[in-house]
């Protein structure tokens, strides 16, 4: 079983529809430091947000998360009139957050998979829980609290992708504590974005994080930051750096490593068995502690938006790993070149399919040939 410990939320995003830049090469976690996170766990319905993707600027956090950031919805559509306010775009919510995204793609996918957090009792957070049960996770490790759920407002750029402000302070999954034991059969766990950033929870998910590693188990970081969520930039840097002899693998966007600072290579020397970096339309690159380094190219392919295409990217490298009895850090080190081109372009064509289409979207494994 493969375990994703990390926030859930719920997405707002503007309803009416944006206008995109033509085709994009696309599938390897457009991720942006500073956006946010989201998933869509029904195709088809009002659902379905995402994360891993978003301009450096495109995040803040407020509090209140009771608050109504839809507001205006709507507003007289006479905008700009004298005495009149501009109106405001309606929002839909969506299901989301980037651990939540990662853990959606992996059951999609058919990993064996559990997620573990803390999400509200409240309408939105029975709504997260419906959504993983509907990919088929395993929510049994999810704490639940009467507190409310994150709420996350987007925006969405030109090119698909996605910026957010953040509803962050008193809500259920700043609460986490980290559980006494892990689940049983627990093969890998996979951590990462604002869960890591957001104290009190960010303690205890660092704790489970090092827990995890000392037992043996593969442990997977995608750190995916959101500056704005971040008030100390070198208190977090320093933080970061202290996770890494606790992590298997490292995935990184080349707008995180930039804001991080560091080199796969400084990485790799501190702990991880691998890192993986994602390059936009250039799409990913491997780095392994034995020396290997392969790059495959993106995917091109119609964008709708790039909402939870890093997410998706996580759980499609865990899964071909996995697929490969490969989810322990002498295995992954120990990857050849063929295969890590094989997972990498699994992973590439993975996250192209949901950028083809509207929020974060993952893939069934009967949409995608078997890593």
């Amino acid at each position: 079983m493969i375990v994703v410990a990390g926030e859930a939320l719920i997405d707002l995003v503007p309803q009416a529809p944006t206008p995109r830049d033509g085709r994009y090469v696309a599938g390897v976690g457009d991720a942006g430091v500073g956006g946010g996170g989201g998933s869509g766990a029904n195709p088809g319905a009002d659902l379905g947000g995402g994360g891993g993707v978003g301009p450096a600027s495109g995040a803040g956090v407020h509090s209140g998360a009771g608050a109504n950031p839809a507001a205006g919805a709507g507003a007289n559509s006479a905008a700009g009139a004298v005495g009149q306010a501009p109106a405001l775009p309606a929002l839909a919510p969506r299901l989301g957050g980037g651990p939540y995204n990662t853990a959606i793609a992996l059951g999609r996918l058919g990993s064996p998979a559990a997620f573990c957090s803390r999400v509200s009792t409240d309408a939105f957070g029975d709504a997260l829980l419906a959504g993983l049960r509907a990919a088929g996770v395993d929510v049994r490790h999810v704490q639940r609290g009467d507190e409310p759920t994150t709420l996350a407002v987007a925006s969405i750029g030109a090119d698909g992708s996605a910026g957010y402000s953040f509803y962050v302070d008193g809500t259920a999954d700043r609460l986490f504590s980290a559980p006494s034991r892990l689940p049983d059969g627990v093969r890998a766990m996979s951590f990462g974005t604002c869960s890591l950033a957001l104290e009190p929870g960010a303690t205890a998910y660092e704790q489970l994080m090092r827990d995890a590693a000392e037992r043996g188990v593969c442990t997977a970081l995608d750190p995916n930051i959101r500056s704005g969520l971040i008030p100390d930039a070198d208190t977090y840097r320093a933080r970061f750096k202290s996770w890494l002899p606790s992590v298997t693998l490292l995935k990184v966007s080349e707008e995180d490593a930039r804001w991080l600072g560091g080199t796969p290579q400084e990485w790799l020397a501190s702990g991880p068995a691998a890192v993986v970096v994602t390059r936009g339309g250039d799409g990913l690159r491997v780095y392994t502690r034995a020396g290997v380094e392969v790059s495959v190219p993106g995917v091109a392919v119609d964008v709708v938006d790039t909402i939870g295409a890093g997410d998706t990217v996580n759980a499609a490298l865990l899964h071909a790993l996995d697929a490969r009895d490969a989810l322990s850090a002498d295995a992954v080190a120990g990857l050849g070149a063929d295969d890590w081109e094989t997972v990498l372009r699994f992973a590439a064509r993975a996250a192209a399919i949901t950028c083809s289409r509207a929020g974060a979207e993952p893939p069934y494994a009967r949409e995608l040939h078997e890593a």
